[in-house]
């Protein structure tokens, strides 16, 4: 059953991306894979065709589309088979270009959000440092003022789209901690731009899974970034990362969903071709209640996704705690699912050429970032009011 903000033009939006997606991603999706690069070229063809940001204000050449058509961009592009060009743009789309849109004046959004939107200018966000994950409060890199510039020092890791990005919105202390009214205070975001001398794109992470994205080691040496590329306020930053959170956090939720239904999809169709004594695999009992079991739990992860995606868009209750919950139990429950479907697939599903053994690997990233999940879980106790 669809959801109740599914529209006739979502439909269409979505019948046109599996058209791009079949001609243009999933015949190179592998090949990417073990290049470890997604080229320039898909980007731009991915621009070219709208499906880059199309919720920015058609003023700064988007759609003016609403959150439901990136719910549908997260599901059509895991389904993509490149976990380079889906998480990448994932990242790009509806992480870091609504800081660009949300803080960003008026002259920021004109120099920026075009190419953001025709993907000649790719994004990322640089929140985690090497002492600084999912405790933000913790981030050490400094943008310390002089004059009209900020001369930025530290270095940022587990960054996607971090080699190949045009520019990064940057988390960073403008004061020292030590000077800082809170833990929190001091935190700013401002946008540096690749090829602004200092910043320096060291080393492309060699991962568990997710091989065809990009994710990169930054390091910043007396970068100087003008003051016109702060974004809002400054000190405001982990006000302004907070208030994006959640849009992050829903994101992957809806990536995790996705994962799910479409392991679970191929292993189905496998089990019902693969036999074993006679029989297909899924004839037998144990592995018949199995697939139920999946079926039934991912069936109330859409359902949940879903109530979610349409109370985000109308913007009306506050839904940090779901949103968490959301991440966590859907993280675990894609992990759960490929788990189970590796097992399915016996012996073929531990070979890296079957999609499955490379949905394993990849999905096991998501329990971790955007927040781990005992951070999600403190979320969620706090704001039922036992946790610390």
């Amino acid at each position: 059953m669809e959801p109740a903000y599914i529209t006739p033009e979502h439909r269409t939006f979505r019948e046109s991306l599996r058209a791009h997606i079949q001609r243009h991603i999933a015949p190179n999706a592998l090949k990417w894979e073990e290049a470890r690069k997604v080229p320039r070229e898909a980007w731009l063809e991915m621009g070219r065709a709208g499906f880059l940001s199309p919720w920015v204000d058609p003023g700064y050449g988007g759609s003016g589309a609403d959150f439901g058509y990136s719910a549908i961009l997260r599901e059509e592009m895991v389904r993509s088979g490149s976990t380079g060009l889906s998480e990448g743009a994932a990242v790009h789309t509806d992480i870091a270009v609504p800081y660009l849109d949300r803080f960003g004046n008026d002259e920021q959004k004109r120099r920026w959000l075009p190419g953001c939107v025709t993907g000649e200018i790719i994004t990322a966000l640089g929140m985690t440092e090497p002492d600084a994950g999912s405790d933000v409060a913790a981030i050490r890199t400094t943008a310390i003022r002089d004059g009209d510039h900020y001369v930025v020092n530290g270095q940022k890791i587990f960054i996607t789209n971090g080699m190949n990005c045009d520019l990064i919105v940057m988390a960073v202390r403008t004061t020292p901690q030590s000077q800082a009214s809170a833990r929190h205070g001091g935190v700013s975001l401002i946008v540096i731009e690749a090829g602004t001398p200092g910043f320096i794109k060291h080393r492309q992470l060699d991962k568990m899974g997710l091989h065809g994205q990009d994710t990169a080691e930054l390091f910043f040496e007396d970068c100087r970034v003008p003051v016109a590329n702060l974004l809002g306020q400054e000190g405001a930053g982990f006000k302004y990362l907070m208030q994006n959170l959640q849009r992050e956090r829903l994101i992957v939720a809806i990536g995790c969903q996705a994962y799910a239904e479409w392991m679970l999809e191929k292993t189905i169709t496998y089990t019902q071709t693969r036999k074993a004594f006679g029989k297909p695999i899924a004839a037998f009992q144990h592995n018949s209640f199995k697939l139920a079991e999946m079926a039934t739990e991912v069936k109330i992860g859409r359902a949940f996704i879903d109530r979610l995606v349409e109370t985000f868009i109308a913007g009306k209750e506050d839904i940090t705690t779901e949103v968490s919950m959301a991440k966590w139990w859907l993280s675990e429950k894609a992990n759960q699912v490929a788990y189970e479907c590796v097992q399915l697939h016996g012996g073929y599903g531990f070979m890296r050429e079957f999609e499955i053994c490379r949905d394993y690997m990849d999905v096991r990233a998501m329990p971790i970032y955007a927040g781990t999940n005992e951070v999600m879980k403190q979320i969620i106790a706090k704001r039922m009011g036992f946790g610390e």
